[in-house]
């Protein structure tokens, strides 16, 4: 069985917010803020341009329970 691939915690470390629209959703992220992707949205083309100019980076993989959290939460914001 293959390694599961998990989410990212990605954090803006510009001084302005950050919008990311990806395929899934759009992200705004202040200033030093962190915000949690899935594992599906870290390979998306447009996030992948934000970390090539430096305007995010990774801080971290995202925890089995920081997944599933995020997970449940898309869930129910597509339910309303």
């Amino acid at each position: 069985m293959g390694k599961m691939r998990r989410g990212m915690i990605i954090k803006n470390t510009s001084d302005r917010p950050v919008e990311i629209q990806m395929a899934t959703r759009r992200l705004i992220v202040q200033s030093g803020e962190e915000k949690m992707i899935t594992s599906e949205e870290v390979r998306d083309i447009t996030l992948r341009q934000k970390l090539q100019v430096r305007a995010i980076s990774i801080v971290r993989p995202a925890t089995e329970q920081e997944e599933l959290t995020l997970r449940q939460s898309l869930e129910e914001e597509g339910e309303q």
